[in-house]
């Protein structure tokens, strides 16, 4: 199967965002911050996560509508960006402003957007049972809509993961779990932690589909997600999807990642998925380079405004907010 080439342009444009974003966010947070572990409220608050490198595991997005449900866990901004959270409100979130989704409250793990049906939470695998909730309520009005749960390979592990696997199985819900194999649960590598070389093969377990992306290939995963997702649809039931991903920077930003190898990263950078969706539009389907170098600055300019509509907004008034707790 061919990815369209809207598609592949969207995959692109998605990508390069997020990626841009972090980038932009790796800045940022360290603005007033000390050099040890980022201590100091600075200009974002609270720690941070960031997903450089994972872009490909939301790739799921391009076949989702804004009636499709999707829950992320603390390190969600490639999700929120591929299933069109309001950019800017969702960076005025994360400085802690009034304009941002939750007006400041909720910050950079904890983004809810109903308006697309996105939502993330701090704690690990805590999106796993909001997802099958979402899914069982699609199944009872009797639409065709899925529900999406990101989570990390660590996170399979957890009760939540298997306890809502087994009712979604059961009950065949349109349920799809992607689990981002980033190698390492904050510092414990997924080979000291997990009994199983992947987390698809729990799916036999359950009577459900399981498939796993190697090397952190957006074409595959593309692929992958589209059967899962019509599986979904057709009341054919859950679907675990795991995706061989590379976090290129710690699990927290100041994390001093004593647990990686030095030679780790740069490897992986070789391999950037970006530069690999770059290059397949324009030796493969024909893009002028001025179309993709078009698509770059439109993503630029889309996250600088963010960025500056959050310096620019207000920080919520303290009587506001009591306001906001009693009424």
């Amino acid at each position: 199967m061919t990815v369209p080439l809207d598609k592949l342009k969207w995959m692109y444009e998605m990508m390069t965002k997020s990626r841009y974003y972090e980038d932009q966010m790796t800045e940022v947070y360290l603005e007033g911050k000390t050099p040890v572990f980022n201590i100091g409220a600075g200009t974002v608050p609270g720690e941070m996560h960031l997903s450089t490198g994972q872009e490909p595991a939301a790739v799921i997005c391009a076949h989702l509508t804004k009636d499709d449900t999707v829950t992320s866990p603390h390190r969600p901004h490639h999700h929120a960006i591929a299933k069109g959270v309001d950019l800017k409100r969702m960076t005025a979130e994360i400085f802690g402003k009034e304009t941002g989704l939750s007006k400041g409250k909720g910050g950079h793990m904890h983004l809810f957007d109903p308006d697309v049906k996105f939502s993330c939470s701090g704690i690990v695998g805590a999106g796993i049972p909001q997802a099958a909730g979402a899914a069982l309520a699609a199944k009872m009005k009797g639409k065709d809509w899925v529900a999406v749960t990101f989570l990390g390979e660590g996170a399979a592990n957890s009760g939540a993961f298997h306890e809502t696997l087994n009712m979604a199985a059961l009950w065949k819900l349109p349920l799809i779990l992607v689990i981002e194999d980033n190698a390492y649960g904050i510092s414990v590598s997924k080979k000291a932690s997990t009994a199983i070389e992947s987390n698809d093969l729990r799916a036999s377990a359950y009577g459900i589909e399981g498939a796993y992306v190697k090397n952190n290939d957006p074409i595959e995963m593309y692929k992958i997600s589209e059967a899962a997702i019509n599986r979904a649809r057709n009341g054919e039931g859950p679907s675990i999807i795991e995706i061989e991903t590379f976090r290129y920077q710690g699990h927290f930003q100041g994390d001093p990642e004593l647990y990686r190898e030095k030679e780790e990263v740069p490897s992986l950078k070789e391999r950037d998925p970006i530069l690999r969706i770059r290059k397949l539009l324009i030796d493969d389907y024909g893009v002028n380079v001025s179309e993709v170098e078009e698509i770059e600055s439109k993503v630029k300019a889309e996250v600088d405004e963010a960025y500056n509509f959050a310096r620019e907004s207000d920080f919520p008034k303290p009587e506001a907010a009591l306001a906001d707790m009693f009424n």
